[in-house]
């Protein structure tokens, strides 16, 4: 059968309709926590790596607290990983629970 094919090539074999809605917003959510975090992140190091570079020209004592700064900065990116893999691991704990879904209908 020629569904039968599509299926095979292009989800693998998998049923494209054990994949609920609410894994993936939950992975959308969770791409949008890792980038937008990411993004603060980099934007953060940017800003207080220019400020205390300058400042470093000037005075030398400013070393440590500039280190500081850069990983508290850094901890951003982090925080928005970790909540991604959170978010992650509870969509892929909802796949495949429903295994009764047709179209137009709901869960039962």
């Amino acid at each position: 059968c020629i569904r039968d094919r599509y299926q095979r090539r292009v989800h693998g074999g998998a049923d494209p309709f054990a994949y609920s809605n609410f894994s993936g917003y939950v992975h959308f959510g969770a791409g949008l926590a890792a980038g937008l975090a990411s993004l603060s992140a980099g934007l953060a190091i940017g800003i207080v790596g220019d400020t205390s570079v300058r400042a470093y020209g000037k005075q030398d004592k400013i070393f440590v607290a500039m280190i500081l700064m850069l990983i508290f900065a850094e901890a951003l990116g982090l925080y928005g990983l970790i909540i991604a893999l959170l978010m992650n691991g509870v969509a892929n704990g909802g796949v495949g629970q429903c295994s009764s879904f047709k179209l137009g209908n709901t869960c039962q």
